[in-house]
């Protein structure tokens, strides 16, 4: 066994990923960091009783280069004795439909297709392979867009269903263990497409840190990203505390209606500051409203000093009623904006 295949099979015991005896789809592009998955987990799919389900995705956006990239993929499974799953999906139509771009509608589109497989299989879980430097450039991005917390805390080893064993491995050390078994991959070409931010912050922002301000830029990145982990561990611990304590729900009374929440406002008020966001964030979120900041300070003051009988209309048609002792969330006329919307 390979010395990274050795690394990653104590990575998966060690950390509790969700893998051992679980139906693995795995999302395989052609690319190093996909094939790399690939062979890693083939080795370990006996020791750790997986079953293995290789899915290409075809965004449909490279139509003069999916058909090598389906064909070295369905070959690569072969070998390994396995058969792969072709998704096709429209990402030009779903760009037009929502107006996203098509990094977006491609990413959502792509674990959309990879869900529908991971359904069909019992207990099934999705293995992507994303790297450590995929993690460093997200930092980055992330920060570019103005992130929190949790956005700066970089990707997950888990969400959700999705399972990345790589979140540790550099490109470099993926493209030397590809040399070492002789595993052919392919390139894709938009990785090299400057309007893309993830290829103008992997192309030119890394390499300028890296060469003016800190080699170890990259390392540096990963650190922050594994503290603020930690961090946003403890707050969403808290959080789920507050949660259970302050937070009630109603169910409706007549079929077809919308239940009501509550929101204790004596606790609510002994709070830190960070936790009063975040447990309104969670709240509006729960209750399928859109947790715009402006939204969430505006809940918050309410909650504190708010005077009884007062209420705020935020959007869709929520309503957040003020009382002595509670801040009720309802949606009086169902969903949709009517007039007083926040």
């Amino acid at each position: 066994m390979h010395l990274l295949e050795l690394r990653i099979r104590k990575g998966i015991v060690d950390s509790g990923l969700p893998l051992p005896g679980r139906e693995v789809v795995v999302a395989v592009s052609g690319g190093p960091d996909s094939m790399a998955l690939l062979h890693i987990l083939v080795t370990l799919r006996s020791p750790l009783g997986m079953g293995l389900h290789p899915v290409y995705v075809d965004h449909g956006l490279r139509p003069e280069e999916s058909g090598a990239e389906i064909a070295l993929v369905r070959e690569a499974a072969r070998r390994l004795g396995l058969a792969c799953e072709v998704a096709c999906v429209d990402t030009a139509a779903l760009v037009r439909r929502q107006r996203l771009s098509p990094e977006q509608a491609a990413r959502e589109l792509r674990y959309r297709a990879l869900n529908r497989v991971a359904d069909r299989l019992e207990d099934g879980v999705i293995c992507v392979g994303h790297s450590a430097d995929d993690q460093a450039e997200e930092v980055l991005i992330r920060l570019i867009r103005g992130s929190g917390r949790c956005g700066l805390s970089g990707m997950r080893p888990v969400s959700g269903k999705v399972v990345r064993p790589l979140l540790g491995v550099t490109r470099g050390e993926i493209l030397a263990y590809l040399r070492d078994l002789g595993v052919a991959f392919c390139q894709d070409s938009s990785n090299l497409d400057r309007r893309f931010l993830r290829n103008r912050v992997r192309h030119e922002l890394l390499p300028f840190l890296e060469e003016r301000f800190d080699r170890g830029i990259r390392k540096a990145l990963l650190k922050t990203a594994a503290s603020l982990a930690e961090d946003e561990a403890l707050l969403e611990s808290l959080t789920l505390d507050a949660w259970q304590r302050l937070v009630h729900r109603q169910e409706a009374a007549e079929p077809g209606r919308e239940p009501q929440w509550f929101l204790e406002r004596q606790g609510f008020r002994k709070l830190a500051a960070a936790l009063q966001r975040r447990l309104v964030e969670h709240l509006l979120w729960q209750i399928g409203s859109r947790a715009r900041y402006a939204h969430i300070i505006a809940v918050v003051q309410a909650a504190i000093d708010g005077e009884t009988g007062s209420e705020l209309h935020l959007s869709r048609g929520l309503r957040v009623a003020i009382r002595r002792d509670l801040v009720r969330f309802s949606y009086p006329r169902s969903r949709g904006p009517w007039r007083g919307r926040l």
